[in-house]
């Protein structure tokens, strides 16, 4: 979190979480313990590793426009990640400095998908003929907050959404929850001892409740050893369908990151580490696993 930072991006971050913790229970029940357990003393103690945004690549849509935001807010475009089995790209970014988060972006690559998925998706965007981020002033950072949550398209039938989640639950949880937060993540490595590994602070999230994802194992570590990740079950909310009808969904979730120090700054003093002292970006096969915090093997066990 950013304490006490009133710059325009900590706002636009700031209209990004809000709502993000309001919908997703796991954000305050993870809070509240920490603060209980004596981990931190308020959440502006936790520290943002990254967030995370889903998209369609379509045109007028998808990373090309969504990147358009926080290049504006002095973001640095890094590494490509391309996930064959999910049929997604992805690029991470770098933030203007270090009291702001990373941030993850990845795309559906709609073409990959069979013609029944492709035409599902095409009428909901179809409509969308330019860039709609061309058309926010960035600087604005009440509009760019609000476009966030503002719909691109009409709500998907249930009939659609459980169509694309048949070849792609990305896909269904993109069409329906659109630009919405799909998670943030604790710097667990910020912790005292007792709490600042990915291990450590899984054992403390389990012994209060909290539903951890399994894919790959509940921690997934890059093969450097140097980045271990784990994330809670998106917990299933009600979502509102075309013509009024309602089902329940996967929402958003909480991830959690360890980013060991490089080899080269072991002989540190643990006072003097920062954050370019320790392993930077992220892991392909790590995130293929964390995606799946959302799909239904996860959360139909994790209600």
């Amino acid at each position: 979190m950013i304490t006490n930072d009133f710059s325009p991006l900590a706002r636009v971050l700031d209209t990004l979480f809000t709502p993000y913790k309001t919908r997703v229970p796991d954000v305050e029940k993870v809070t509240a313990a920490m603060i209980a357990r004596g981990i931190i003393n308020n959440e502006n103690e936790i520290v943002n590793d990254h967030i995370a945004f889903r998209t369609l690549g379509v045109p007028n849509l998808g990373i090309a426009s969504f990147e358009k935001i926080f290049l504006h807010y002095g973001y640095e475009k890094k590494d490509y990640y391309f996930f064959e089995g999910k049929k997604l790209n992805a690029y991470w970014y770098a933030p203007p400095s270090d009291a702001y988060p990373r941030i993850f972006l990845s795309e559906l690559r709609v073409q990959d998908l069979s013609q029944k998925s492709r035409n599902i998706i095409h009428e909901y965007t179809k409509h969308i003929t330019s860039d709609p981020v061309d058309a926010l002033d960035l600087n604005d950072v009440q509009a760019v907050g609000d476009f966030f949550y503002r719909p691109l398209w009409q709500l998907p039938t249930i009939s659609d959404y459980n169509s694309l989640a048949e070849e792609s639950e990305y896909a269904a949880w993109v069409i329906h929850n659109r630009y919405y937060l799909n998670h943030y993540t604790i710097s667990v490595h910020e912790f005292s001892e007792e709490f600042n590994t990915v291990e450590k602070f899984n054992i403390f999230l389990e012994s209060e409740g909290i539903s951890l994802n399994t894919s790959g194992g509940k921690i997934k570590t890059s093969p450097d050893g140097l980045l271990k990740q784990s994330s809670t079950i998106a917990k299933m909310v009600e979502a509102a369908f075309f013509g009024g009808q309602k089902m329940e969904i996967a929402g958003s979730y909480v991830e959690f990151a360890e980013r060991l120090v490089l080899p080269e700054f072991r002989h540190l003093e643990p006072s003097s580490i920062e954050r370019k002292h320790r392993r930077d970006g992220f892991e392909s096969a790590n995130a293929d696993k964390i995606f799946e915090s959302t799909y239904s093997e996860q959360t139909k066990g994790g209600k």
